[in-house]
């Protein structure tokens, strides 16, 4: 059967306008008219497919990237291979350089004292003021004239000008500049007052917010300081600035007394150590402590004996030597005008040497005693041995005569030195050999076994040898004026030693200014032993020293103002032509006097010579006999050194030429 399909359903259609019907004229009734016909809506344009953005290759961007960042990269690892390995010690360098803080650490300076241990010169605390430029420029301390305003507040306590510490606080580009070397620290807690009271203006209300002194600071430092003064000035010397020995036996021991200095390092920032980071360095090493052979108490005695007479004899200058006759330390060396090392701007440059040790000059009759020890020792001539002395002596060129006009002198050998004699030396020592020539040379050979015509032994800086010809280019005048003390030039340093070789039976002891030196450590070590010579022998020298009690002894003697009661006194007056150093010719004396006691046990040399002495007497018996006697009592007095009780022998000084 066949199937049957369900009736399917109609689907009306879209309605369709009307069709408008023509009009009739028979038309029984009127229709209306018809509507217009809707506006038929334009067609939609037909819905666009959405676009679609196809992404481009991301390769090129990548790889323009990665070739920029390779560029970078390798610009990174350049530098730092620049940096760490080809310039790696530069740039530590400099890196250490801001990083770190490098100071020195000033050693101590050791101390000189006198044998007695009593200091004659130390160090004591000081600081270094100093600034920092920068804290002064207007940025930072906003008041214009704060350099000017810093200065007129540090100039009185500082001792200089205003303008010149104004000028180093204005140093362009610096954090650091150094306003005052060595002060002391009550300058120091005076600045730091001001800065107390600066800072508190800065903080109240309506302050100027700024405190002037804040860019001031200090650094930790020594002063060298001379407690006595002037005493012993010469022999000391002095430091300069930069605290180095710059005189004397400051100039002298400086590698003993100066010590090493030490070295710190710490981490810095802006100027200040990081308390944190450590810090690490040498230790300063002292420097070691000097003993002097100087005893302060003699050295007081003759320094203010000899400042004395040169002031009252209106002298240029003069000088004083103390001597142990045994051992020849120096105990005294007294120089006259001084200075004081504890103010340099005060001083006299003239002054500021040892003029014992640094002055050469012809020192006339004390001179003798080295000729008649080579007559005696030649055995040319005895004390007793008689010599006629005439009132004038031709020789070579010249008229020779002695200081005082006389008649002529019927002298024994011991008189001659007594009375000093000129004639009488010259007659004395051409019998030395059998022609003058001879004569020359041997008494050459002694005066330079006496020492004269070389340095010391001191080492003292700036001391001079004297002069001395050979004897070979002895003038003719000087072939006579030599033995009585003209024609040649010592220092006062040797002239005592001849005296002190006499008294030490003979033998020559090098001088010694220092006993010895004690380390940090505190342990002691004694100066070399000072070198000996045999110049005569004990008997020449023991009659030597009964000759020269003649001098102070005897009645006719010239040295009988440097008698001390109960003592038996050796000495010789001296009074030399002086060649003026401006003028280049004689013009004025130095007079002079050398002597020990007591003279049969001799302990103590003294000698004394003053330079042009233009007021009262210019002989040496009148105006160093009593500087002698003065000293000799007070050095005899500190050593306790007692009279010996013995008489003296009294040697003749004249003889009777009648038959």
């Amino acid at each position: 059967m066949p199937s049957q399909e369900p009736p399917r359903r109609r689907v009306p259609g879209p309605a369709r306008p009307a069709r408008p019907r023509p009009a009739s004229a028979g038309a029984r009734t009127a229709r209306p008219a018809p509507r217009p016909a809707a506006k038929r809506p334009a067609p939609r344009p037909p819905a666009r497919k959405p676009r679609t953005i196809k992404l481009g290759s991301p390769r090129p961007r990548l790889r323009l990237i990665s070739v920029g960042l390779t560029l970078v990269m390798l610009v990174f690892v350049v530098r730092l291979l620049q940096v760490q390995a080809v310039h790696a010690d530069a740039y530590t360098a400099k890196a250490a350089a801001y990083r770190y803080q490098e100071y020195t650490l000033s050693a101590e300076r050791g101390e000189i004292t006198d044998r007695n241990g009593i200091a004659l010169a130390s160090s004591v605390d000081a600081y270094d003021i100093t600034a920092d430029p920068k804290l002064f420029t207007p940025e930072e301390s906003k008041v214009p004239d704060a350099p000017e305003q810093a200065a007129a507040l540090l100039a009185p306590l500082l001792g200089k000008q205003p303008a010149e510490i104004a000028k180093k606080l204005r140093t362009p580009k610096s954090r650091y500049t150094l306003l005052a070397r060595k002060q002391t620290p009550q300058v120091w807690n005076q600045i730091r007052d001001l800065k107390r009271v600066y800072g508190q203006k800065a903080q109240e209300p309506g302050g100027t917010k700024v405190n002037l002194l804040g860019g001031i600071l200090s650094e930790p430092s020594s002063k060298r300081v001379y407690p006595n003064g002037e005493l012993a000035a010469g022999i000391l010397g002095y430091v300069n600035a930069e605290g180095r020995g710059a005189g004397g036996v400051e100039s002298m021991l400086d590698g003993e007394l100066a010590g090493k200095d030490g070295k710190i390092r710490f981490t810095q920032s802006n100027g200040r150590q990081v308390p944190t980071a450590g810090s690490q360095g040498t230790p300063a090493v002292p420097g070691s402590d000097v003993e002097l052979t100087i005893d302060r108490d003699i050295q007081w005695a003759a320094q203010r004996a000899i400042t004395e007479q040169v002031r009252k004899s209106k002298a240029d200058r003069g000088y004083v030597i103390v001597q142990d006759t045994r051992t020849g330390e120096v105990l005294a060396m007294a120089n006259a005008p001084g200075f004081d090392p504890n103010d340099l701007s005060a001083a006299n440059s003239a002054a500021m040497g040892n003029a014992a040790l640094q002055d050469a000059y012809e020192p006339g009759s004390t001179s003798k005693v080295m000729s008649m020890a080579a007559v005696l020792e030649e055995g040319k001539a005895a004390p007793d041995t008689h010599v006629v002395v005439p009132n004038r002596l031709h020789r070579g060129d010249r008229l020779f005569k002695d200081d005082v006009d006389h008649v002529t002198w019927y002298l024994t050998l011991n008189g001659v030195l007594a009375k000093s004699s000129n004639i009488g030396t010259i007659l004395a020592t051409g019998q030395l050999g059998a022609t003058q020539a001879e004569s020359n040379r041997i008494l050459d050979s002694y005066l330079r076994k006496f020492g004269i015509g070389s340095p010391t032994g001191l080492d003292y800086p700036g001391e001079t040898p004297g002069i001395l010809a050979r004897p070979e280019k002895w003038s003719t005048s000087q072939q006579y004026t030599i033995p009585f003390g003209q024609g040649l030039s010592v220092n006062a340093m040797q002239a005592a030693s001849v005296y002190s070789t006499i008294a030490n039976g003979g033998v020559r002891v090098e001088p010694s200014l220092v006993r010895g030196t004690k380390g940090p450590d505190g342990r002691f070590t004694p100066a070399p032993e000072p070198g000996k010579t045999r110049v005569v022998s004990e008997k020449t020298a023991r009659t030597l020293a009964e000759m020269l009690e003649s001098v102070v002894d005897d009645r006719e003697g010239t040295g009988t103002r440097a008698a001390i009661p109960g003592y038996r006194v050796a000495g010789k007056t001296g009074t030399a032509n002086r060649v003026d150093p401006e003028l280049g010719r004689y013009k004025g004396y130095t007079a002079s006097f050398a002597g020990f006691a007591p003279a049969d046990a001799p302990r103590v040399t003294v000698y004394c010579a003053i330079q042009n002495p233009t007021k009262g007497s210019y002989f040496g018996g009148q105006i160093c006999g009593p500087i002698y006697k003065k000293v000799m009592e007070f050095a005899l007095k500190t050593l306790h050194v007692a009279p010996t009780g013995r008489e003296a022998p009294r040697l003749p000084v004249t003889f009777d030429p009648t038959p």
